[in-house]
C-alpha cells in the first residue's frame, strides 16, 4: 500500500478525536463510490443492477474524487455494478490514486481477461475480487496466484448465505494456502431481493472458528461479527455515493440522498443539521440488516477493537 502524506494521518487522528468528544462519528473515514450500477451479472441477493441511475461523465467523477479528497475520508473502495463495465476506469484510477486516501477496488472478477489489468494494478493498493457462488465464479478460486501477479495485494470477498455455509472452510483454506487474504460477510437482505441471510449467531460463531484456525487471512473484524448480533450496532463512520454523485445518508438502507458530491463540499455538509438528524436516524434504526460497510467499518476507529481488526493486514 502507498503511502499517505503526513498531514493526512494527523487529520484522520483530529477528526477521530471530535468524533469521541461529539460521541457521534460526524467524520466518517471508509467511502464505496459505485462509479456505475451496469453489471454483467445479476446477483440474485443484490438490487444494485435493478436501479437506472446514471453514471457521472469523466470530469464530474474527478469532481467526486476532489471531495472525497478534500475530506476525512482515508480509505475509499471503487464499485458497482462492476467498475470494469467503464471504458474510461483507467482514466479514473489514475485521478483516484494520486488522492490522500487508500485505494480498493472491487470486480465480479468476470471481466478481468478483458482488461489490462497489470497497468490498472499500478493505481490501486488493494484488489477485491468477488468470489463466490452468488457470483457464479467458483472456478476463479483455481487463479489466485494469477491475479496475485497483476500487482495490488488482493483480497477475496465472499458473500454468505444461508444455503452456502457449510462450504465456507473450502474456500477460506484455498485463499490461506496462496497467502492472499479474505473478507467474508453475509448475504445481507436488501430491498426487492429474497432473504438469503444466514443466522448472525451462527455465522459468527463459524467466523472466528476459521480465523482461529487460518490465522491472520479472514479481514472481517471481530467487531462486526459482534455487532451483528445486537439489537443495534451501525454507525456513519462509513458512507456509500451512488453512480451520479448522489450521497446516501446516513446509509443506504434508509438514507434519502440529501447531498451530492459534485457540489458544494462534504465536510462542511456533515456538520449541518440535517447531517445530524440523518445520523440520529441511523442510531434509532432496528432493521438488523447486516449491511458489512456500517456494521464493520466503526472498529477501525475504536482504540479497543483496532489492534484485531488490523492484524490480518499486519502479520500477513
Amino acid at each position: 500500500m502507498k503511502k499517505l502524506p503526513l498531514k493526512k494521518y494527523l487529520k484522520t487522528m483530529s477528526y477521530a478525536f471530535s468524533n469521541q468528544l461529539a460521541g457521534e462519528c460526524i467524520y466518517p473515514f471508509y467511502a464505496s463510490y459505485k462509479v456505475t450500477h451496469k453489471c454483467n451479472l445479476r446477483c440474485s441477493f443484490c438490487n444494485v443492477w435493478m436501479e437506472d441511475t446514471p453514471d457521472l461523465k469523466t470530469d464530474d467523477v474527478f469532481k467526486v474524487l476532489d471531495d472525497l479528497g478534500d475530506s476525512s475520508i482515508t480509505l475509499l473502495s471503487l464499485e458497482g455494478g462492476d467498475p470494469l463495465m467503464r471504458k474510461d476506469l483507467g482514466e479514473i484510477l489514475e485521478y483516484a490514486y494520486k488522492k490522500p486516501f487508500y485505494l480498493f477496488f472491487t470486480t465480479n472478477g468476470h471481466l478481468l481477461d478483458k482488461r489490462p489489468m497489470e497497468e490498472y494494478g499500478k493505481n490501486i493498493d488493494y484488489l477485491h475480487i468477488s468470489i463466490d457462488e452468488g457470483h457464479d465464479n467458483l472456478e476463479f478460486f483455481e487463479r489466485l496466484e494469477e491475479f496475485q501477479s497483476y500487482g495490488p495485494e488482493i483480497c477475496i470477498q465472499i458473500v454468505v448465505t444461508k444455503d452456502t455455509m457449510s462450504a465456507l472452510e473450502e474456500k477460506v483454506k484455498r485463499v490461506f494456502n496462496v497467502g492472499a487474504r479474505t473478507v467474508v460477510m453475509p448475504a445481507c437482505h436488501l430491498d426487492g431481493t429474497d432473504d438469503y441471510y444466514p443466522d448472525p449467531a451462527k455465522f459468527r460463531d463459524e467466523i472466528i472458528r476459521l480465523k482461529k484456525k487460518y490465522k491472520y487471512t479472514i479481514t472481517t473484524p471481530k467487531g462486526f461479527l459482534d455487532n451483528i448480533n445486537k439489537t443495534h450496532g451501525c454507525s456513519a463512520s462509513s458512507i456509500i455515493i451512488d453512480s451520479d454523485g448522489g450521497l446516501f445518508y446516513p446509509c443506504r438502507t434508509v438514507g434519502k440522498r440529501i447531498y451530492n458530491f459534485t457540489e458544494g463540499s462534504f465536510m462542511d455538509f456533515v456538520k449541518t443539521d440535517e447531517a445530524k438528524k440523518a445520523r440520529q436516524d441511523m442510531k434509532d434504526c432496528t432493521r438488523r440488516c447486516g449491511w458489512y460497510q456500517y456494521f464493520a467499518t466503526d472498529v477501525f476507529a475504536s482504540p479497543s477493537t483496532i489492534a484485531s481488526s488490523l492484524s490480518p493486514y499486519l502479520f500477513k
